[in-house]
């Protein structure tokens, strides 16, 4: 597939999906390339004195964590290097009421549902109610077609690849297929599905057209 075409045929799907999206009340917006997300979300950090970061590795990858300490925001970020676990825990706690929450989604549905699997928690919960402001960030990779197939991409991809960066102890960082374990270490142990703009959370959903994270 030509390289224009295949762009074009992307676009086209991220398009569809923000417009879903829209219908369930998320503010979706489609940015072409990552390099517009932080000019996308600079005034929501001007806005904000505290910022809460999820644990994923696309908004890490974006540097946003980066930006909003450059801005003298005080970050809850639990993957700095060197923090203790209380610490690490004290700032899962934190994310749960902070001015502005990033994080990504294991899978978006054409159909207008975001959809994610959490082994703790902290997220899951920060999506739904507390935070003042939550930006989802996904690349296109992230869309399936609807809620089914989003629960497949995050047993059969997402979570495998995740398990593996993560070092964990569990059978699919292994064989990167899922067993529906009982390790542990799993990190899949609660599913949240949204299937509208949660009624009390302020919500942007950022589509972007290139592939990012797991």
């Amino acid at each position: 597939m030509n390289g224009n075409e295949k762009n074009w045929l992307l676009a086209q799907r991220a398009q569809r999906c923000v417009e879903r999206l829209s219908k369930h009340r998320f503010n979706a917006v489609y940015l072409a390339t990552s390099r517009d997300v932080a000019e996308r979300v600079t005034p929501l950090l001007d806005a904000a004195a505290t910022v809460g970061f999820g644990g994923s590795d696309t908004v890490h990858s974006l540097g946003l964590h980066t930006l909003a300490e450059s801005m003298g925001k005080t970050v809850y970020d639990h993957n700095r290097p060197g923090l203790s676990f209380e610490e690490t825990l004290a700032f899962r706690r934190e994310q749960q009421h902070c001015d502005l929450f990033f994080t990504s989604a294991n899978a978006i549905s054409e159909t207008g549902e975001i959809v994610n699997v959490d082994g703790i928690g902290n997220r899951t919960n920060a999506m739904s109610f507390g935070p003042g402001h939550v930006v989802v960030v996904a690349g296109y990779n992230k869309i399936v077609s609807d809620v089914p197939a989003a629960l497949r991409r995050i047993r059969e991809v997402a979570a495998p690849m995740r398990a593996k960066s993560l070092g964990v102890d569990t059978p699919c960082a292994v064989t990167g297929v899922c067993s529906d374990c009982n390790a542990p270490m799993r990190i899949c142990n609660i599913t949240a599905i949204l299937h509208r703009k949660p009624m009390l959370t302020d919500m942007t959903v950022l589509i972007v057209g290139e592939e990012l994270g797991y």
